[in-house]
Protein backbone atom coordinates (compact mmCIF):
# COMPACT_ATOMS: atom_id res chain seq x y z
CA UNK A 1 0.00 0.00 0.00
CA UNK A 2 1.63 3.49 -0.92
CA UNK A 3 0.20 6.08 1.35
CA UNK A 4 0.43 8.87 -1.01
CA UNK A 5 -2.07 7.07 -3.32
CA UNK A 6 -5.06 7.13 -0.96
CA UNK A 7 -7.68 9.48 -2.21
CA UNK A 8 -9.35 11.21 0.16
CA UNK A 9 -13.38 12.04 -1.51
CA UNK A 10 -13.81 7.63 -2.37
CA UNK A 11 -15.32 8.02 -5.56
CA UNK A 12 -16.12 5.49 -7.77
CA UNK A 13 -13.61 6.34 -10.45
CA UNK A 14 -11.03 6.88 -7.38
CA UNK A 15 -9.11 4.13 -5.38
CA UNK A 16 -11.36 2.86 -2.48
CA UNK A 17 -9.69 4.15 1.14
CA UNK A 18 -7.49 1.42 3.14
CA UNK A 19 -8.63 -0.77 5.26
CA UNK A 20 -7.05 -1.71 8.76
CA UNK A 21 -4.06 -3.12 7.99
CA UNK A 22 -4.06 -6.26 11.04
CA UNK A 23 -1.32 -8.48 9.73
CA UNK A 24 1.62 -8.39 11.79
CA UNK A 25 4.97 -9.93 10.27
CA UNK A 26 6.68 -8.87 13.91
CA UNK A 27 4.63 -9.33 16.97
CA UNK A 28 6.48 -6.14 18.61
CA UNK A 29 5.24 -3.98 15.24
CA UNK A 30 2.26 -2.26 14.38
CA UNK A 31 1.30 -3.96 11.08
CA UNK A 32 3.05 -2.18 8.05
CA UNK A 33 2.26 0.69 6.21
CA UNK A 34 0.46 2.68 8.94
CA UNK A 35 3.36 4.93 10.11
CA UNK A 36 3.62 7.73 7.88
CA UNK A 37 6.90 8.91 7.21
CA UNK A 38 8.00 12.34 8.28
CA UNK A 39 6.13 15.12 6.38
CA UNK A 40 3.24 13.28 5.14
CA UNK A 41 -0.42 13.35 6.68
CA UNK A 42 -1.15 11.85 9.64
CA UNK A 43 -4.45 11.40 9.28
CA UNK A 44 -6.72 9.84 5.92
CA UNK A 45 -9.83 8.33 4.49
CA UNK A 46 -10.21 4.71 5.74
CA UNK A 47 -13.11 2.00 5.12
CA UNK A 48 -14.39 0.57 7.85
CA UNK A 49 -15.45 -2.82 8.65
CA UNK A 50 -19.49 -2.14 8.03
CA UNK A 51 -18.45 -0.10 5.27
CA UNK A 52 -18.16 3.50 6.61
CA UNK A 53 -16.03 5.94 5.08
CA UNK A 54 -14.41 6.87 8.13
CA UNK A 55 -10.57 8.13 9.14
CA UNK A 56 -7.40 6.65 10.00
CA UNK A 57 -5.48 8.75 12.45
CA UNK A 58 -1.73 7.62 12.76
CA UNK A 59 0.40 10.43 13.83
CA UNK A 60 0.96 11.37 17.39
CA UNK A 61 0.02 14.87 17.50
CA UNK A 62 -3.22 13.98 15.66
CA UNK A 63 -4.07 11.20 18.31
CA UNK A 64 -3.78 13.44 21.30
CA UNK A 65 -5.92 16.27 19.83
CA UNK A 66 -8.78 14.00 18.89
CA UNK A 67 -8.60 12.46 22.45
CA UNK A 68 -8.24 15.85 24.00
CA UNK A 69 -11.23 16.92 21.70
CA UNK A 70 -14.90 17.01 23.26
CA UNK A 71 -16.22 17.16 20.35
CA UNK A 72 -14.83 13.43 19.43
CA UNK A 73 -17.43 10.87 21.40
CA UNK A 74 -16.53 7.39 22.09
CA UNK A 75 -20.19 6.55 22.60
CA UNK A 76 -20.82 2.97 20.73
CA UNK A 77 -23.99 3.71 19.08
CA UNK A 78 -22.08 6.17 17.24
CA UNK A 79 -19.22 4.69 16.18
CA UNK A 80 -18.58 2.11 13.38
CA UNK A 81 -16.50 -1.34 13.60
CA UNK A 82 -12.90 -0.48 12.37
CA UNK A 83 -12.25 -4.31 12.15
CA UNK A 84 -13.89 -7.46 12.58
CA UNK A 85 -17.90 -7.81 12.49
CA UNK A 86 -19.36 -6.25 8.93
CA UNK A 87 -22.34 -4.73 11.02
CA UNK A 88 -22.44 -1.87 12.88
CA UNK A 89 -22.71 -3.24 16.51
CA UNK A 90 -25.62 -2.38 18.83
CA UNK A 91 -25.26 -0.20 22.10
CA UNK A 92 -25.10 -3.04 24.47
CA UNK A 93 -22.92 -0.82 26.89
CA UNK A 94 -23.68 -1.34 30.23
CA UNK A 95 -25.19 0.78 33.24
CA UNK A 96 -21.33 2.08 34.92
CA UNK A 97 -19.55 1.04 31.84
CA UNK A 98 -17.92 4.61 31.82
CA UNK A 99 -15.35 4.00 29.07
CA UNK A 100 -17.94 4.45 26.69
CA UNK A 101 -19.49 7.27 27.99
CA UNK A 102 -19.18 11.29 27.32
CA UNK A 103 -19.88 13.62 30.05
CA UNK A 104 -21.42 14.26 32.38
CA UNK A 105 -22.45 10.39 33.24
CA UNK A 106 -18.42 9.48 32.59
CA UNK A 107 -17.93 12.45 34.71
CA UNK A 108 -20.05 11.14 37.36
CA UNK A 109 -18.60 7.53 37.43
CA UNK A 110 -15.03 8.11 36.95
CA UNK A 111 -14.79 10.73 39.98
CA UNK A 112 -16.48 7.77 42.19
CA UNK A 113 -13.13 5.72 41.54
CA UNK A 114 -10.44 8.28 41.39
CA UNK A 115 -9.55 8.29 44.70
CA UNK A 116 -8.78 4.49 44.12
CA UNK A 117 -6.25 4.57 41.81
CA UNK A 118 -4.33 7.63 43.30
CA UNK A 119 -0.47 6.87 42.91
CA UNK A 120 -0.40 7.27 46.95
CA UNK A 121 -2.79 4.75 46.84
CA UNK A 122 -0.91 2.29 44.61
CA UNK A 123 1.96 2.77 47.08
CA UNK A 124 0.46 1.49 49.20
CA UNK A 125 -0.35 -1.61 47.77
CA UNK A 126 2.93 -2.82 46.58
CA UNK A 127 3.92 -5.03 49.36
CA UNK A 128 1.11 -7.03 48.55
CA UNK A 129 1.27 -7.13 45.08
CA UNK A 130 5.18 -8.20 45.52
CA UNK A 131 3.86 -10.76 47.99
CA UNK A 132 1.69 -11.97 44.68
CA UNK A 133 4.39 -11.74 42.30
CA UNK A 134 6.89 -13.85 44.94
CA UNK A 135 3.81 -16.48 45.23
CA UNK A 136 3.81 -17.02 41.35
CA UNK A 137 7.43 -17.16 40.98
CA UNK A 138 7.40 -19.74 44.05
CA UNK A 139 5.03 -21.76 42.37
CA UNK A 140 6.71 -21.67 38.86
CA UNK A 141 9.95 -22.80 40.61
CA UNK A 142 8.16 -25.24 42.37
CA UNK A 143 6.90 -26.84 39.03
CA UNK A 144 10.29 -26.64 37.65
CA UNK A 145 10.66 -26.15 33.82
CA UNK A 146 9.51 -25.64 31.16
CA UNK A 147 6.89 -23.24 31.92
CA UNK A 148 3.98 -21.25 29.89
CA UNK A 149 4.52 -17.67 31.33
CA UNK A 150 1.04 -16.50 30.37
CA UNK A 151 -0.66 -19.46 32.29
CA UNK A 152 1.92 -19.39 35.05
CA UNK A 153 2.69 -15.61 35.89
CA UNK A 154 1.62 -13.31 33.25
CA UNK A 155 -2.44 -13.59 34.19
CA UNK A 156 -1.95 -14.28 37.27
CA UNK A 157 -0.10 -11.83 38.84
CA UNK A 158 -2.63 -9.01 37.10
CA UNK A 159 -6.05 -11.15 38.02
CA UNK A 160 -5.17 -12.08 41.27
CA UNK A 161 -4.06 -8.06 42.28
CA UNK A 162 -7.48 -6.98 40.11
CA UNK A 163 -9.74 -9.68 41.78
CA UNK A 164 -8.56 -8.53 45.57
CA UNK A 165 -8.95 -4.67 45.13
CA UNK A 166 -12.13 -5.18 43.47
CA UNK A 167 -13.47 -8.31 46.04
CA UNK A 168 -14.19 -10.55 42.91
CA UNK A 169 -13.33 -14.36 44.14
CA UNK A 170 -10.13 -15.14 42.32
CA UNK A 171 -11.75 -18.80 42.28
CA UNK A 172 -14.24 -17.46 39.72
CA UNK A 173 -11.42 -16.55 37.00
CA UNK A 174 -12.06 -19.29 34.85
CA UNK A 175 -15.65 -17.71 34.06
CA UNK A 176 -14.65 -14.64 33.87
CA UNK A 177 -11.47 -15.11 32.12
CA UNK A 178 -14.10 -16.85 29.61
CA UNK A 179 -16.33 -14.18 28.86
CA UNK A 180 -13.00 -11.08 29.04
CA UNK A 181 -11.31 -12.59 26.07
CA UNK A 182 -15.05 -13.26 23.85
CA UNK A 183 -15.63 -9.34 24.68
CA UNK A 184 -12.61 -8.15 23.55
CA UNK A 185 -12.82 -11.04 20.55
CA UNK A 186 -13.40 -8.56 17.12
CA UNK A 187 -14.35 -11.26 15.05
CA UNK A 188 -17.06 -13.25 17.53
CA UNK A 189 -20.15 -12.99 15.78
CA UNK A 190 -22.61 -10.08 18.48
CA UNK A 191 -24.65 -12.39 19.81
CA UNK A 192 -22.22 -14.51 21.34
CA UNK A 193 -20.02 -11.15 22.54
CA UNK A 194 -23.69 -10.28 23.89
CA UNK A 195 -24.46 -13.61 25.52
CA UNK A 196 -20.90 -12.96 27.29
CA UNK A 197 -21.46 -9.56 28.26
CA UNK A 198 -24.56 -10.64 30.11
CA UNK A 199 -22.95 -13.65 31.86
CA UNK A 200 -20.48 -11.11 33.45
CA UNK A 201 -22.14 -8.18 34.17
CA UNK A 202 -24.92 -10.86 35.84
CA UNK A 203 -22.32 -13.06 37.71
CA UNK A 204 -21.29 -9.19 39.26
CA UNK A 205 -24.70 -7.82 39.82
CA UNK A 206 -25.18 -10.63 42.03
CA UNK A 207 -21.73 -10.33 43.96
CA UNK A 208 -22.41 -6.56 44.35
CA UNK A 209 -25.50 -7.98 45.69
CA UNK A 210 -24.22 -9.87 48.36
CA UNK A 211 -22.01 -6.85 49.06
CA UNK A 212 -24.43 -5.16 50.30
CA UNK A 213 -25.89 -7.87 52.27
CA UNK A 214 -21.92 -8.51 53.70
CA UNK A 215 -19.77 -5.86 53.02
CA UNK A 216 -15.87 -6.17 53.01
CA UNK A 217 -12.79 -4.34 52.70
CA UNK A 218 -12.80 -4.30 48.90
CA UNK A 219 -13.76 -2.02 46.07
CA UNK A 220 -17.07 -2.80 45.31
CA UNK A 221 -18.40 -3.12 49.69
CA UNK A 222 -17.32 0.51 48.81
CA UNK A 223 -19.25 0.99 46.04
CA UNK A 224 -22.42 -0.73 46.91
CA UNK A 225 -22.11 1.52 50.26
CA UNK A 226 -23.47 4.60 48.12
CA UNK A 227 -26.97 4.74 48.29
CA UNK A 228 -26.97 6.44 44.83
CA UNK A 229 -25.66 3.76 42.44
CA UNK A 230 -27.73 0.79 41.77
CA UNK A 231 -26.58 -2.76 41.16
CA UNK A 232 -26.47 -2.40 37.58
CA UNK A 233 -24.73 0.76 37.91
CA UNK A 234 -21.76 -1.17 40.12
CA UNK A 235 -21.47 -3.87 37.85
CA UNK A 236 -21.06 -2.28 34.83
CA UNK A 237 -18.07 -0.40 36.32
CA UNK A 238 -16.78 -3.44 38.15
CA UNK A 239 -16.95 -5.32 34.59
CA UNK A 240 -14.59 -2.53 33.19
CA UNK A 241 -12.52 -2.55 36.03
CA UNK A 242 -11.89 -6.46 35.89
CA UNK A 243 -11.53 -6.41 31.84
CA UNK A 244 -8.81 -3.50 31.90
CA UNK A 245 -7.29 -4.45 35.33
CA UNK A 246 -6.23 -7.91 33.99
CA UNK A 247 -6.63 -8.63 30.17
CA UNK A 248 -3.95 -5.48 29.38
CA UNK A 249 -1.29 -5.69 32.08
CA UNK A 250 -1.34 -9.37 31.11
CA UNK A 251 -0.49 -8.99 27.42
CA UNK A 252 1.83 -6.48 28.79
CA UNK A 253 3.80 -8.82 31.08
CA UNK A 254 4.24 -11.87 28.68
CA UNK A 255 4.77 -9.51 25.25
CA UNK A 256 7.75 -7.49 27.56
CA UNK A 257 9.13 -10.92 28.81
CA UNK A 258 9.65 -11.75 25.14
CA UNK A 259 10.84 -8.65 24.06
CA UNK A 260 13.57 -9.13 26.94
CA UNK A 261 14.28 -12.44 26.35
CA UNK A 262 15.38 -11.24 22.61
CA UNK A 263 17.15 -8.10 23.55
CA UNK A 264 19.67 -8.53 26.27
CA UNK A 265 20.43 -4.66 26.78
CA UNK A 266 16.63 -3.94 27.53
CA UNK A 267 16.44 -6.88 29.44
CA UNK A 268 19.38 -5.86 31.45
CA UNK A 269 18.16 -2.50 32.06
CA UNK A 270 14.82 -4.16 33.32
CA UNK A 271 16.78 -6.03 36.09
CA UNK A 272 18.36 -2.96 37.09
CA UNK A 273 16.33 -0.85 39.88
CA UNK A 274 17.54 2.34 38.93
CA UNK A 275 16.42 1.93 34.90
CA UNK A 276 12.99 -0.12 35.56
CA UNK A 277 10.97 3.05 35.25
CA UNK A 278 12.19 4.17 32.08
CA UNK A 279 12.15 0.76 30.96
CA UNK A 280 8.61 0.05 31.84
CA UNK A 281 7.97 3.68 30.03
CA UNK A 282 9.67 2.64 26.89
CA UNK A 283 8.03 -1.12 26.81
CA UNK A 284 4.80 0.69 27.10
CA UNK A 285 5.29 2.48 24.35
CA UNK A 286 7.06 0.03 22.23
CA UNK A 287 4.44 -2.37 22.38
CA UNK A 288 1.21 -0.27 22.69
CA UNK A 289 -0.96 -3.06 23.88
CA UNK A 290 -4.76 -1.64 23.44
CA UNK A 291 -3.57 -0.50 19.62
CA UNK A 292 -7.04 1.00 18.55
CA UNK A 293 -8.93 3.44 20.30
CA UNK A 294 -12.56 4.92 18.45
CA UNK A 295 -13.88 8.05 18.38
CA UNK A 296 -16.88 9.70 16.19
CA UNK A 297 -17.54 13.32 15.54
CA UNK A 298 -20.54 14.95 16.58
CA UNK A 299 -20.22 18.26 14.92
CA UNK A 300 -17.87 19.03 12.18
CA UNK A 301 -14.15 19.56 13.03
CA UNK A 302 -11.10 20.07 11.26
CA UNK A 303 -7.91 18.10 11.75
CA UNK A 304 -4.76 18.57 9.95
CA UNK A 305 -6.52 20.68 7.38
CA UNK A 306 -8.95 18.11 6.64
CA UNK A 307 -12.89 18.21 7.46
CA UNK A 308 -13.99 15.18 9.82
CA UNK A 309 -17.88 15.42 9.40
CA UNK A 310 -20.46 14.80 11.81
CA UNK A 311 -21.31 11.43 12.26
CA UNK A 312 -17.44 10.28 10.63
CA UNK A 313 -15.58 7.37 12.78
CA UNK A 314 -11.84 7.79 13.34
CA UNK A 315 -9.64 5.09 14.43
CA UNK A 316 -6.90 6.29 16.48
CA UNK A 317 -3.88 3.19 15.69
CA UNK A 318 -2.16 4.45 18.87
CA UNK A 319 0.61 1.87 18.50
CA UNK A 320 1.06 3.95 15.32
CA UNK A 321 1.58 7.07 16.92
CA UNK A 322 3.47 5.47 19.66
CA UNK A 323 5.70 5.31 16.76
CA UNK A 324 5.47 8.85 15.43
CA UNK A 325 8.88 9.43 14.06
CA UNK A 326 8.38 13.40 14.05
CA UNK A 327 7.43 12.92 18.24
CA UNK A 328 9.33 9.83 18.70
CA UNK A 329 13.31 9.50 17.34
CA UNK A 330 14.24 6.07 16.74
CA UNK A 331 10.93 5.02 17.32
CA UNK A 332 11.05 1.42 16.11
CA UNK A 333 13.81 0.39 18.59
CA UNK A 334 13.37 -0.19 21.97
CA UNK A 335 16.00 1.86 24.72
CA UNK A 336 15.44 1.90 28.17
CA UNK A 337 17.86 4.68 28.38
CA UNK A 338 15.69 6.84 25.80
CA UNK A 339 13.56 8.45 28.65
CA UNK A 340 11.46 9.14 25.48
CA UNK A 341 7.89 10.44 27.43
CA UNK A 342 4.81 11.38 26.32
CA UNK A 343 3.34 8.16 24.86
CA UNK A 344 -0.29 7.31 24.23
CA UNK A 345 -0.12 3.91 25.90
CA UNK A 346 -2.85 4.76 28.31
CA UNK A 347 -4.40 7.00 26.13
CA UNK A 348 -5.41 10.63 26.69
CA UNK A 349 -7.84 13.75 27.92
CA UNK A 350 -10.51 12.61 30.03
CA UNK A 351 -10.40 8.74 29.27
CA UNK A 352 -6.85 8.31 29.72
CA UNK A 353 -6.73 5.16 31.67
CA UNK A 354 -7.70 5.31 35.50
CA UNK A 355 -5.70 2.40 36.51
CA UNK A 356 -2.76 3.43 34.82
CA UNK A 357 -0.55 3.82 37.91
CA UNK A 358 -1.60 0.41 38.95
CA UNK A 359 -0.85 -1.21 35.53
CA UNK A 360 2.75 0.85 36.12
CA UNK A 361 3.38 -0.98 39.95
CA UNK A 362 2.29 -4.22 38.58
CA UNK A 363 5.34 -3.85 35.52
CA UNK A 364 8.04 -2.33 37.63
CA UNK A 365 7.39 -5.16 40.25
CA UNK A 366 7.40 -7.77 38.34
CA UNK A 367 9.83 -7.76 35.39
CA UNK A 368 13.16 -7.28 37.73
CA UNK A 369 11.29 -10.05 40.18
CA UNK A 370 10.98 -12.52 37.29
CA UNK A 371 14.76 -11.93 36.41
CA UNK A 372 16.15 -12.08 38.91
CA UNK A 373 14.40 -15.19 40.15
CA UNK A 374 15.37 -16.89 36.86
CA UNK A 375 18.27 -15.39 35.87
CA UNK A 376 18.78 -18.18 33.34
CA UNK A 377 15.13 -17.67 31.60
CA UNK A 378 15.07 -18.30 27.68
CA UNK A 379 12.68 -19.16 24.82
CA UNK A 380 11.63 -22.68 25.18
CA UNK A 381 10.75 -22.36 21.59
CA UNK A 382 11.75 -20.07 18.66
CA UNK A 383 10.39 -16.53 18.85
CA UNK A 384 8.62 -16.95 15.39
CA UNK A 385 6.61 -19.79 17.15
CA UNK A 386 5.38 -18.23 19.74
CA UNK A 387 1.63 -17.80 19.25
CA UNK A 388 0.13 -14.24 18.99
CA UNK A 389 -3.45 -12.88 19.66
CA UNK A 390 -4.67 -12.00 16.07
CA UNK A 391 -8.61 -11.40 16.91
CA UNK A 392 -8.60 -9.37 20.13
CA UNK A 393 -8.58 -5.59 20.27
CA UNK A 394 -5.75 -6.02 22.72
CA UNK A 395 -2.30 -7.62 21.80
CA UNK A 396 -0.08 -9.66 22.95
CA UNK A 397 0.58 -13.59 23.37
CA UNK A 398 -1.93 -16.58 23.58
CA UNK A 399 1.18 -18.65 25.03
CA UNK A 400 5.44 -17.79 25.84
CA UNK A 401 7.16 -21.16 26.62
CA UNK A 402 10.11 -20.66 28.91
CA UNK A 403 12.58 -22.66 30.12
CA UNK A 404 15.51 -21.67 32.72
Amino acid sequence: MVMSDVTLSGTAAEPAPQTLPLTRPNPFDPPPGLTAPAGEPRIRRMTFADGHLGWLATGHTTARAILADPRFSPRPELNHPPMGRAEKPKDVTPSGFFLLMDPPDHTRYRKLLTGQFTVRRMRQLEDRISEIITERLDAMAAAGPPSDLVRDFALPVPSLVICELLGVPYSDRAGFRRDTEQLIDFELPEQQVTAALDRLTGYLQELVARKRAEPADDLISSLAADPTLSDREIAGMATLLLIAGHETTANMLALGTLVLLTDPALRAAAADPATINTTVEELLRYLSVVYVLVRTAVTDVEIEGQLVRAGETVTLHLGAANRDPERFTDADRPGAAAGRPGHLAFGHGIHQCLGQQLARVELRLAFPALLRRFPGLRLAAPPEEVPVRTRAVIHGLHRLPVTW
